[in-house]
């Protein structure tokens, strides 16, 4: 079946980085678009960014300049690489695809 195992969240200082990693199985990866969304504590789900299978980017304006999405097809797994980080960015973050979500992982941008 589709799965999605999210890793790499933790905690970092504003302006720091994180780079979050999704390891995806059960589908041919290279075949579809993945995309991240996040949910701060409190609010709704925001989609963050997504990349299609021709590897073009999408990005939410209030991530954009700041997250870069990236996947490898070899390994199955798609990256957010995270810069200037922001208390805002506080928040579980999700990969998805096919319908198929993963357990999530905690970031928390605080000093």
């Amino acid at each position: 079946q589709v799965q999605m195992v999210e890793s790499g969240g933790g905690l970092a200082q504003p302006g720091g980085s994180l780079r979050l990693s999704c390891a995806a199985s059960g589908f041919t990866f290279s075949n579809y678009a993945m995309s991240w969304a996040r949910q701060a504590p409190g609010k709704g789900l925001e989609w963050v960014s997504g990349i299609d299978s021709d590897g073009d980017t999408y990005y939410a304006d209030s991530v954009k300049g700041r997250f870069t999405i990236s996947r490898d097809n070899a390994k199955n797994t798609v990256y957010l690489q995270m810069n200037s980080l922001k208390p805002e960015d506080t928040a579980v973050y999700y990969c998805y695809a096919l319908g198929s979500w993963g357990q999530g992982t905690q970031v928390t941008v605080s000093s």
